[in-house]
């Protein structure tokens, strides 16, 4: 897999997202995040996958539906009568405790589960400014003022939101902590690979390209 360049990018913003998402913001000389959409279900917005013990593990965040037919994305708000906080860093400390790195990002992690914090979006922003941070990753990105179906004059990495119809990836091995069990899992959250590979996070990414054609 070669370097390659986006000039700029449009995405949308996730849960901790996964290492296409990461791979198409780094390498983006400009991206763009949708917060004009329409939220719709089975998608990255408020879910992620780790690698736990017993294989690939999805995380959801609560959210409260509404009777309204559409909903903006930015006007969703958390369930937060749910302990999920607790539930989702006791699963990370169970996934990558014994990883190389979780210990060194531990403190710049554990916070985000202690903070209320309303609408799911904001949420998500947070988490990509942390995951940011850890990276040292000086990061160029607006957001939309309006939603366009199409995006003809950038490169639309939006589909890579879908969980139920995920477009396939193909990235290069690293070690993972339960790969002697289960083998390599690609395209997991960020956070998978930040707890493996630690500084080498960035190398990588910018080793890798995205698929955005279903196979």
């Amino acid at each position: 897999m070669g370097f390659w360049i986006v000039m700029k990018s449009i995405l949308h913003l996730a849960y901790f997202p996964n290492i296409a998402h990461f791979t198409a913001l780094v390498q983006g000389k400009s991206s763009v995040f949708e917060v004009c959409d329409n939220y719709t279900k089975q998608t990255y917005r408020n879910r992620t996958c780790i690698y736990g013990a017993n294989g690939k593990l999805q995380l959801n965040i609560p959210v409260n539906h509404t009777q309204k037919e559409r909903q903006l994305y930015k006007d969703v708000k958390i369930a937060n009568d749910y302990k999920w906080q607790i539930q989702h860093f006791k699963s990370l400390e169970s996934a990558y405790k014994t990883s190389p790195f979780f210990e060194y990002y531990e403190d710049e992690l554990k916070p985000l589960f202690e903070v209320k914090i309303e609408y799911l979006m904001d949420f998500n922003f947070k988490c990509l400014e942390t995951i940011i941070e850890c990276l040292q990753l000086s990061l160029n990105y607006t957001k939309t003022k309006q939603y366009n179906t199409s995006a003809n004059t950038v490169q639309d990495f939006r589909p890579l939101v879908q969980c139920k119809k995920e477009i396939p990836q193909q990235f290069e091995t690293y070690t993972q902590v339960f790969d002697a069990k289960y083998g390599f899992i690609p395209n997991l959250s960020i956070i998978d690979l930040l707890c493996n590979e630690g500084p080498n996070t960035l190398t990588y990414l910018e080793r890798q390209s995205v698929n955005l054609v279903k196979f």
